[in-house]
């Protein structure tokens, strides 16, 4: 009990058994998801999925958290599984090595989590987990791009509908919007403003990695640890004041 005790004076034991009955799946688990499941199984969540195809390369070094020196080659959705035990080892983590499209979509939705964090960047599979999602009834919460930012104090959270000065997000909204979906999808985005456009073309995976032939081609952009780091706690955060109705 020692292990969670300050969390459960902060929420009171009612609000730490709803962590305890909570599931959570993350999709994505680099630079910001990583940090999103640190916090949460710090928090004392009691159930998370971990969905990613990718395995760690020296290049996730610089950001993600699950990315170490021992830890290269292995799928980042194992090197989590293993953190999370060593944390605590009474989180059940279900590990899928999976890359989210339509055809993955029913395995990683089922069964429907407490709350879906969506961690991608990469536009198709993005639009196509929040679509199938929203149309489920799951609450969401997105991010979108913590790439070439640098000031912590404009990070945000709100509807992905009120988003502005993120390229992400603005295609994002165009593409859900074809497909009916309005508002309802929560984020956390800067109001930096970037030098950059969004083209949909998409980062090329480690040629060694599976699903390595999926997507299209697209420069690397450059990113802060403390930015993408701050991304991934903001989430965390609100999943513990959302389930506990503490936001």
């Amino acid at each position: 009990m020692e292990r969670f005790s300050r969390i459960r004076s902060f929420l009171g034991e009612e609000g730490f058994a709803i962590l305890q009955d909570s599931a959570i799946t993350i999709v994505g688990i680099g630079a910001v998801g990583g940090h999103v499941a640190e916090g949460l199984a710090r928090a004392g969540i009691g159930r998370l999925r971990l969905v990613d195809f990718d395995i760690i390369q020296p290049s996730n070094i610089n950001r993600q958290i699950m990315a170490l020196e021992t830890t290269l080659g292995q799928p980042k959705v194992e090197a989590a599984q293993a953190r999370i035990a060593a944390i605590n080892p009474r989180c059940q983590v279900e590990a899928l090595q999976l890359f989210a499209d339509d055809a993955s979509m029913e395995q990683i939705l089922t069964p429907a989590p407490h709350i879906l964090i969506d961690a991608i960047d990469s536009m198709n599979p993005k639009v196509q987990l929040l679509t199938a999602a929203h149309h489920l009834g799951i609450p969401i919460i997105s991010s979108m791009g913590a790439a070439l930012r640098s000031d912590p104090t404009l990070v945000r959270m709100g509807d992905l509908m009120d988003t502005r000065n993120c390229p992400l997000a603005k295609r994002l909204r165009q593409r859900i919007r074809r497909v009916g979906i309005e508002r309802g999808i929560s984020c956390v985005y800067s109001t930096e403003a970037v030098n950059w456009h969004y083209d949909e073309l998409e980062e090329t995976p480690n040629p060694d990695a599976p699903c390595a032939d999926r997507g299209r081609k697209r420069r690397a952009l450059g990113s802060l640890p403390t930015l993408t780091g701050i991304f991934g706690l903001v989430i965390a955060n609100a999943v513990i004041l959302q389930l506990t109705g503490k936001s």
